[in-house]
């Protein structure tokens, strides 16, 4: 039977930053390949630059020539591309993950004389023509093209463009589709599962996209919404609007606040228990989604040749063109999320099309898709479990681990995603969240890491506190000092602290000023210095790689003087969230440190007995964590199928589920 896998689609919004991820009218202009660029570090970061340029001219595509929600209009003698993040096919993941081995394309196109070119691309981003059609003298047409999938084992598009002639043509439709068994063709369903915690309107918004798209509603199983927060979502001006459109798939379970893991959790043990859907999602609240990506996921997930988990990628709410995060792995040696190899984060398609980049064209595997956006298939909760009790961080990394173990893969799919605040503009770092990153990291390592006493993790994580040392974030240092104890205690803890750690931790951060947060900035007293910098230097440089050496070994030792007495009473510097480095702050006695998300600045200010005493805690917990690894790994791997479990989590969410 023939089931459609995707369909063309276009904003209806009028937001002009996103038309680029639509469609395109821009040049191809195809960066060099790394092998020409060769190992010279110079030559490969001016590459880098390179590739970010602008590749085309000024033309534009007009919100008004987008005519419907699948219908675009080309202009007279004008070329458009549909070779974009979300109209083009990205064909070497079917070919890798799923059972479709050829499709057909469908493009229904009115206008005299109009073309439709398919192209196709290689992993390295080279395009070749595959084949053409032309309207004749006819108003209207409808063309199909069967294509292979043979060709692309290691990365590779398909995409078509679209050349006016003597009038304007109109592309109403198109759809890529293939030939699946009997089994394969009915669409499976899916629980979305959004944790609200204080954002009630974006969350309320957000339903109503959900709610209003037509294509995707025989999709939706029930749409779940957990409400962690003071400011309920009910209580939106937006709420009736958004229960109108969902009507009866819409259900608010409220509990108490158990962070994102609890909320998910939740949705995830009530998707289980109630046995109906074949899929769970995660949803963030504060995202801005396109409907089409959920029903390309469970279409991606349907035709899988094993249950498979299946993301969306980010694009930054801020920058609606930019891509921020596109596929993730965890390092194993140093046991660090970050970007897979390949992947170029905050990438702009307004400047730089899907076309003339490179490294776009090659597949991306993953180790875990952030719970922004992921789809999970009912039978892999049921076989590995629920989230880890871990309140927030790490938990959507642990669980890709996880699956990936029992033999579940999780892959990044183009043209399925959301618009969220990217990571970069939070604080996580710095405050009451460093206290969740440093204890579920070494939680996640102790149960995933293949290295004995997980590799690089312990040092690294000394080095990281002596480096908050010196920057005077004595608060930041002792929440990861009681992060590793509690990491210590074993397992069991991660389920009894679970409603109460947020609060305890912040109570810690409260005696220390760099926590105290001011948004007034005559919070705080004058600037003023004893001595003007040397030679006049504002130290916002970036040092090289031999000053970084030589400051990394003299700064602890400075760290034991005296304090300027001047710094007592007035601060020494105004420092940016930007320039707020341990080499930079580790040269002051006190500062007024902006935060990341620009409302906010705390006063740091060296104290040499608070240095002191946390050093000998930071010595002595890593070592401790050194000598037990072995044992507390062991505990670990052999609780975590009792504390993921649904009946393990029933306990922890009582209070709520009975109420």
């Amino acid at each position: 039977m023939r089931r459609v896998l995707q369909r063309q689609i276009l904003p209806t919004d009028g937001d002009t930053d996103v038309i680029s991820l639509y469609v395109d009218s821009q040049p191809v202009q195809l960066d060099l390949d790394k092998y020409e660029v060769g190992s010279n570090r110079n030559a490969r970061a001016m590459n880098a630059t390179a590739m970010r340029q602008a590749v085309g001219g000024e033309e534009t595509v007009h919100p008004d020539q987008i005519e419907s929600r699948t219908a675009l209009r080309v202009p007279a003698g004008e070329k458009l591309s549909f070779g974009t993040y979300f109209n083009g096919f990205a064909a070497s993941y079917w070919r890798r993950w799923t059972v479709v081995d050829k499709v057909r394309l469908t493009v229904d196109v009115e206008g005299p004389g109009a073309s439709i070119v398919v192209y196709r691309s290689t992993a390295n981003g080279r395009s070749q023509r595959v084949d053409t059609a032309a309207v004749g003298e006819e108003a209207k047409a409808t063309f199909s093209f069967d294509l292979t999938l043979g060709p692309f084992v290691d990365g590779g598009w398909y995409w078509y463009d679209v050349l006016a002639g003597d009038t304007d043509a109109v592309v109403t439709s198109a759809e890529w589709s293939a030939e699946v068994d009997e089994d394969r063709a009915a669409a499976g369903t899916v629980d979305i599962a959004i944790t609200t915690m204080n954002r009630p309107d974006f969350c309320a918004r957000l339903l109503s996209q959900l709610g209003d798209d037509a294509a995707l509603r025989g999709y939706l199983d029930s749409v779940m919404v957990m409400e962690q927060g003071k400011d309920k979502v009910v209580d939106s001006e937006y709420w009736p609007a958004a229960q109108a459109s969902l009507g009866d798939l819409l259900t608010v379970h409220e509990q108490g606040n158990l962070g994102g893991s609890g909320g998910y959790a939740r949705g995830q043990l009530e998707s289980v228990r109630k046995g109906t859907a074949t899929y769970t999602m995660m949803l963030d609240d504060d995202v801005v989604c396109e409907p089409e990506s959920i029903v390309r996921a469970i279409t991606f997930g349907d035709l899988a040749r094993r249950p498979t988990i299946v993301g969306g990628h980010m694009f930054s709410l801020y920058a609606r063109s930019r891509l921020h995060s596109y596929g993730e792995i965890v390092q194993p040696w140093t046991f660090w999320w970050q970007s897979a190899p390949g992947v170029f984060t905050d990438w702009d398609f307004s400047s730089r099309n899907l076309r003339s980049s490179r490294w776009l064209h090659k597949r991306i595997d993953v180790d875990y898709n952030g719970w922004f956006m992921c789809l999970v298939p009912r039978t892999t909760l049921e076989q590995i479990g629920l989230s880890l009790p871990l309140f927030l961080k790490w938990d959507d990394s642990e669980f890709g681990l996880r699956a990936k173990k029992a033999g579940i893969p999780t892959v990044s799919l183009p043209g399925a995603a959301v618009w969220h605040v990217p990571w970069t503009d939070k604080n996580d770092a710095v405050d009451w969240q460093a206290y969740f990153h440093q204890r579920n990291r070494f939680v996640a390592a102790l149960l995933h890491s293949a290295y004995p006493k997980g590799g690089r993790m312990v040092r690294e994580s000394r080095n990281h506190q002596i480096a908050r040392l010196i920057s005077m974030q004595y608060s930041t240092v002792e929440i990861r000092h009681q992060a590793l104890l509690d990491v210590l205690e074993g397992p069991d803890h991660l389920h009894r602290v679970l409603p109460t750690r947020l609060a305890e931790i912040n109570a810690i951060r409260k005696e220390f000023s760099d926590a105290q947060l001011q948004t007034d900035p005559d919070s705080f007293a004058e600037v003023k210095r004893e001595k003007p910098p040397r030679k006049g230097r504002d130290g916002t440089e970036v040092p090289g790689r031999l000053s970084l050496l030589v400051r990394a070994g003299l700064q602890p030792l400075r760290q034991v003087k005296p304090p300027r007495k001047l710094s007592r009473t007035n601060p020494e510097a105004e420092v940016r969230a930007e320039d707020a480095k341990w080499y930079r702050l580790g040269t002051l006695d006190s500062a007024i440190v902006s935060m990341n998300d620009g409302a906010s600045a705390a006063l740091y200010r060296r104290d040499p007995e608070t240095f002191r005493a946390q050093l000998a805690k930071t010595v002595e917990v890593h070592e401790r964590l050194k000598r037990e690894w072995p044992r507390l790994a062991r505990e670990y791997r052999e609780a975590l199928p009792r504390i993921t479990s649904p009946e393990a989590w029933e306990e922890t969410l009582r209070p709520w589920r009975d109420g």
